[in-house]
């Protein structure tokens, strides 16, 4: 599937096929197992089985130079990347670092099917630990509802070198609603 497919119901509802000739060749590859990259794109609620996998691309250039996807689902489990703020943002104080990694990271899931409302685990990476509260302020902000579990940690340094603060995120679609 190229870029900017949208998956909906009338291909995928009701599971894998059970013969090869009930949906097109370019969907079949998914319920065998394959892995699918879908850069910018959406897939449904529910579309993947657990064995399947889908790589999920930003489009940042640091993603094919490290050989990494932004997130990466397999069944009802994303598993999004430790992200950082980007461009002019990462001029910015870490709390706004922090709201832009966290909205990157909401992008990130929604293309994956799910929202922040899923996410069941972050880590936060810090390279200064008199930003806690600064950052603590806008995770509580963004997942302070759900309380997800939580794991802070001090690194010497993150990628791009301007970065003061890195968040990765586990997500479980664990309902179906809306």
């Amino acid at each position: 599937m190229g870029p900017g497919v949208r998956w909906d119901d009338t291909l995928l509802w009701g599971g894998p096929p059970t013969r090869r000739d009930q949906h097109p060749p370019s969907i079949l590859p998914l319920w065998q197992g394959r892995t699918a990259t879908v850069p910018f794109g959406l897939i449904h609620k529910g579309a993947i089985g657990v064995s399947d996998r889908l790589n999920i691309s930003s489009g940042y250039p640091f993603e094919d130079v490290y050989g990494y996807a932004r997130a990466v689902r397999v069944g009802e489990q994303i598993f999004v990347s430790g992200t950082t703020a980007r461009g002019p943002d990462l001029d910015r104080d870490v709390y706004a670092q922090a709201q832009s990694a966290i909205g990157l990271i909401a992008e990130a899931l929604q293309k994956a099917g799910a929202e922040l409302r899923h996410v069941v685990r972050t880590v936060v990476y810090l390279t200064d630990m008199a930003d806690t509260d600064a950052v603590a302020l806008a995770h509580s902000e963004a997942f302070g509802t759900i309380r997800p579990a939580s794991t802070l940690v001090k690194v010497a340094g993150l990628t791009p070198a301007t970065a003061r603060v890195e968040i990765e995120v586990t997500a479980i679609i664990h309902d179906r609603a809306s």
